[in-house]
């Protein structure tokens, strides 16, 4: 597990890295298109304030973002005292607990550390769980704390938030940029401005998927470890597969935070998803339970 936490926090730095990478990519080639690599260092000037403002705030963005609540012990004491008992036991410090108003049954984790952590579950998962499979969905979420994953998860929120962004600043310079006196040269900004815009998000999303999957299941693990019920999340997960929507407010950037997909599915959402199937979860938290 110590490993893990390790790992996580190289993550944060490699992704950081990642981040700056692509936007220097795309500030590099709109200076090469337009013959003025001062606009490569504005770009670059950019990205690195974007990286330190999405470090302290990108949290509160997504709890905002997904029209969280924030409630105190006497608000939804149910949830609180879970929240309460699994940091005590975990021994980490008690975030801040969010409810959201939405039917969907779904949770998610985030901040930068776990003394800065937040904790979100939506009014539909509090109805669909008893507190057992309440424990198990908490626990998940607890341990994406514990395990520093809400720091690499933060980061790809803002990364794949910035580039999505950057990038379309980028195709609307490639598209309204694109004449010029020299027709050949004007096609060839316009062609490169557009496939980069286009592949700059990919990239990015292809980097949330590939973090988010194995966070998940080592999410799964520790949950199992911490509640020593591995059966209260499996039940908890099949609930959630067979009740399964997709929330009011879709955010492709935070898609990878909730413990369960929030998009509506379809076949590229489930090819490209950010969680891994359901019934493999389920397996593994069986097969742990076997072992215990």
């Amino acid at each position: 597990m110590y490993s893990a936490i390790r790992a996580n926090k190289r993550n944060t730095v490699i992704i950081m890295m990642v981040f700056l990478l692509l936007i220097g990519g795309l500030g590099a080639l709109a200076g090469y298109l337009y013959d003025d690599y001062f606009i490569t260092g504005i770009v670059l000037f950019i990205a690195i304030i974007y990286a330190l403002i999405e470090y302290f705030a990108a949290s509160r963005m997504a709890i905002s973002m997904a029209g969280g609540r924030e409630i105190k012990k006497q608000d939804n004491p149910t949830l609180w005292n879970v929240v309460e008992n699994l940091a005590i036991a975990n021994g980490q410090p008690m975030p801040r607990v969010f409810i959201i108003d939405d039917p969907s049954p779904n949770a998610f984790a985030t901040g930068r550390n776990p003394r800065h952590s937040y904790v979100a579950a939506t009014t539909g998962l509090l109805q669909l769980m008893d507190k057992r499979e309440l424990t198990g969905v908490m626990a998940h979420e607890m341990s994406h704390v514990k395990n520093y994953d809400i720091r690499v998860s933060m980061i790809v929120f803002g990364l794949v938030s910035a580039v999505a962004f950057i990038s379309d600043l980028f195709m609307r310079m490639a598209w309204f940029g694109g004449d010029s006196d020299d027709d050949d040269n004007g096609s060839a900004m316009l062609i490169f401005g557009l496939v980069a815009a286009i592949l700059a998000p990919i990239v990015a999303g292809l980097v949330q998927l590939a973090v988010s999957r194995q966070r998940e299941y080592l999410a799964d693990s520790s949950a199992a470890l911490l509640t020593r019920d591995p059966e209260g999340l499996a039940m908890a997960l099949r609930k959630l597969q067979a009740n399964s929507r997709p929330m009011r407010r879709q955010n492709t950037a935070m898609a990878h935070l909730y413990i369960n997909n929030p998009l509506r599915s379809g076949f590229f959402s489930r090819i490209f998803s950010t969680h891994p199937p359901i019934e493999d979860r389920i397996a593994r938290l069986q097969k742990i339970g076997g072992e215990m």
